[in-house]
């Protein structure tokens, strides 16, 4: 491809490689391979189900090991809400007063969400700062019929020259109404931290934002830190990173022609969540916690997530507290065969690694190396819930083309839905991914792993969009749980569903893990 001097000026701006780009566009040309299932996880195939009776044993292993520990919560926050109030944008769009009721509207478009929002609405954790400025904005508010009031709130809460919530980051709405304050996500996410993402009474968290939200997430810190500290008994280190511009990937035409913007410029987007692996590969941490902002819940459930997250963090120790004893002694020489025996089954049993069927023919020399390549990886515990319709990746085993199956988190975007056998493996699915992980950033000798080495480039997305009306494609590198991780050593396991409580909607506010009573 021949980029003129302006494109290569822009390139390197950009941090990224005349190579990169390159790459980029045979990736269009060529197109991407669907993942190839093999068939999903289910209990005792793939997601283990810890028995109650044994719980509080890997609890206990946690927080034995906690006070030595560098630990950081990483969350991805860089989500604008607009999502969120998508359903309201498009009764706004839709509605015509003079042509019927809010009711009416309602019945003739099935909006449910919209029903719900109107039933729940004084529920809501803004309701009284939303009312309180209509008020403000309508001095006749109060002989307003109901339609005119609601239509009245819902433009003050939407409105770019009044409250303007979807332009916020979704960390920063308010989330949960208390009886002296409201929560924004943020907060919760700190308090939660407290309880399972801290060593001793210090926690570390570190959070991905858009740099255009810098300055109101360090408003919003200020604001809190004295009073979250004083009532967790913890310190807060908090830390923010942006998506990295050399993470941006090139657009093309239909063609896969680089696209232009009227000015001549390449067009260069943002490449998904995949992007993070970049400032997740920047934390110093033996371990990291990863969860969505918007996945909180008001205080009273908080023991309940933390219970699970100790329990996932004390699986890992465990685990990995036996691979870096394996790796140690494969690194002394002094292994025979029976010990090299162990070593194999506990990669197949207990980390679900597929070793070639060759091993056992290798000399040994080539079996001590083979292993230690497979245990010297990161290792991620995954909490896995049942799936009950919720969008997002589920756990696959997954085959690759040298026929290796792994464990994988997998999108449906990334599967052949036109193929009846792969469609149908989907659909069969029992459980989803929630975003719910614990990680091993470090290797045996305390050094922390360089995490863009584990992943799987063919596992990256071209997606079609528009841009100024014409059509371009668009690629998302690997998510950052999906093939940013394809070659971590990977354990899935079951967790209750009150861990997973995501807010998709100003809807799911209502939900009971988002309100006091």
């Amino acid at each position: 491809m021949t980029f003129n001097e302006n494109d290569l000026k822009q390139i390197e701006k950009k941090g990224i490689t005349l190579q990169d780009v390159n790459r980029q566009i045979q990736l269009f040309e060529k197109g991407l391979p669907f993942v190839n299932l093999k068939e999903a996880a289910t209990l005792s195939d793939g997601i283990v189900k810890i028995e109650k009776d044994k719980e509080q044993a890997f609890i206990d292993l946690f927080e034995n090991k906690r006070p030595n520990l560098s630990i950081t919560k990483f969350v991805p926050a860089s989500g604008a809400a607009t999502r969120m109030f998508k359903f309201l944008f498009s009764f706004l769009k839709k509605y015509k007063p003079n042509n019927g009721t809010i009711n009416s509207y309602i019945n003739k478009n099935k909006a449910n969400d919209m029903s719900l929002f109107l039933v729940g609405m004084e529920k809501l954790p803004f309701y009284d700062k939303v009312l309180q400025k209509t008020r403000d904005q309508h001095s006749d508010y109060e002989d307003y019929s109901n339609d005119k009031r609601i239509m009245a709130f819902i433009t003050t809460m939407l409105d770019i020259d009044k409250l303007n919530f979807s332009f916020y980051p979704k960390g920063l709405l308010p989330f949960h109404k208390y009886k002296d304050h409201v929560a924004t996500a943020f907060e919760e996410h700190l308090f939660e931290a407290a309880l399972y993402g801290s060593s001793n009474q210090e926690a570390n968290l570190h959070f991905t934002i858009s740099e255009q939200h810098n300055h109101i997430f360090d408003e919003e810190f200020k604001r809190i830190e004295e009073i979250v500290e004083e009532k967790t008994n913890t310190k807060f280190n908090i830390s923010f990173s942006y998506q990295k511009q050399s993470t941006d990937t090139i657009a093309v035409t239909a063609d896969n022609e680089p696209f232009r913007n009227s000015d001549g410029s390449l067009l260069f987007r943002p490449s998904g969540h995949g992007a993070l692996l970049e400032n997740l590969n920047d934390l110093d941490a033996d371990i990291a916690f990863i969860k969505n902002i918007d996945n909180v819940v008001v205080y009273k459930y908080e023991q309940d997530v933390a219970y699970y997250k100790k329990l996932l963090g004390g699986i890992l120790l465990e685990l990995q507290s036996q691979a870096f004893e394996y790796l140690e002694l494969l690194d002394s020489g002094s292994v025979d065969e029976e010990k090299i025996i162990e070593i194999a089954e506990f990669l197949t049993q207990k980390l679900n690694v597929d070793l070639s069927e060759e091993f056992e023919k290798y000399a040994t020399k080539y079996q001590i190396e083979y292993l230690h390549d497979k245990l010297n990886r990161p290792l991620r515990v995954c909490g896995m819930v049942k799936n009950e319709g919720e969008p997002g990746g589920g756990p696959f085993w997954v085959k690759d083309e040298r026929g290796y199956t792994s464990l994988q988190i997998v999108e449906s975007a990334q599967i052949n839905k036109k193929n009846k056998l792969q469609k149908a493996i989907l659909v069969n699915s029992t459980h989803f991914n929630p975003v719910d992980l614990v990680c091993g950033l470090k290797n045996y000798k305390g050094k922390s792993f360089d995490l863009k080495k584990f992943v799987d480039p063919k596992t990256a997305f071209i997606s079609m969009k528009t841009k100024t009306g014409k059509d371009i494609k668009a690629l998302e590198l690997p998510g950052l749980w999906n093939g940013s991780m394809a070659y971590w050593n990977t354990i899935f396991v079951e967790v209750p569903l009150v861990t997973f409580n995501p807010v998709k909607t100003v809807n799911d506010l209502l939900k009971a893990q988002h309100q006091i009573t």
